[in-house]
């Protein structure tokens, strides 16, 4: 297990999305116990309140609401304040492993809505912010399917694809002036994202795969280290990269 080493994010504002389970949970913890300022964000006030009361900390303080509107993603990042240093977009959700003669309209928008256009307008709202202390940092958590197709359905691995998109191309724009974003990709992780396995394609072609080669599920905290990596000033010369965080299942 990775050490917490105290005071690394003091005096940073850092927002998390979906901090209220999984990763991004773990993630919000970490932050707050090496100095950060954490604000975070998710559709459940039940579970940001449990995570305010256990850590006990005014250094966690967060919003309720749905990250694919645009008010609640205003609301984060002035919650935030001009001391925004830094953003972890996590909040994700999964697609029941359709294929894509399977997939509906409703299950594709939704997916993207969440994976990747709700990310796109986190950035978009914090960086400038950023911009004006010369200084941030942005992690996106993409996934192994953001690498491969046999990880999830269509939807899920195309919004994770373009996650990485999204990563380059923001890094690109951004590198001269003190930004830096980078995604972590998890392989299997022991959280809280719901997805159903009853499709046929499911059964046919992704279980298989998955039961022959997927390494041991990783817990929150082993992501949470790696996304902490990447906003610390450790990686200070990482922009742009992809950081696989899956057991090595991407080199099978």
């Amino acid at each position: 297990m990775s050490t917490v080493i105290p005071d690394r994010f003091a005096g940073r504002t850092i927002i998390v999305t979906g901090a209220g389970s999984g990763i991004g949970r773990a993630t919000a913890t970490r932050l707050v116990a090496e100095g950060a300022y954490v604000v975070g964000a998710d559709l459940s006030e039940e579970r940001l309140a449990a995570v305010a009361e256990d850590l006990g900390s005014p250094g966690f303080r967060y919003v309720v609401g749905s990250i694919t509107d645009q008010q609640i993603v205003d609301r984060i990042v002035a919650e935030a304040g001009p001391e925004l240093w830094g953003l972890v977009n996590n909040a994700g959700i999964m697609d029941d492993f359709l294929s894509v003669a399977e997939i509906d309209d409703a299950t594709w928008q939704r997916v993207f809505d969440v994976n990747l256009t709700a990310m796109m307008r986190m950035s978009r709202a914090a960086i400038p912010v950023m911009l004006t202390r010369g200084a941030g940092a942005i992690v996106n958590i993409s996934s192994e399917a953001g690498i491969r197709a046999g990880a999830a359905g269509v939807a899920y691995t195309a919004s994770k694809h373009a996650v990485i998109g999204l990563t380059k191309s923001t890094s690109l724009f951004y590198a001269r002036k003190g930004i830096r974003c980078n995604s972590v990709a998890p392989g299997g992780v022991a959280t809280n994202i719901q997805a159903k396995m009853e499709s046929p394609g499911f059964a046919e072609v992704i279980a298989p795969l998955l039961g022959a080669m997927m390494p041991p599920t990783a817990t929150a905290d082993d992501l949470a280290a790696a996304i902490t990596f990447l906003l610390s000033d450790d990686a200070a010369n990482v922009t742009g990269t992809v950081l696989m965080c899956d057991g090595g299942w991407s080199v099978i």
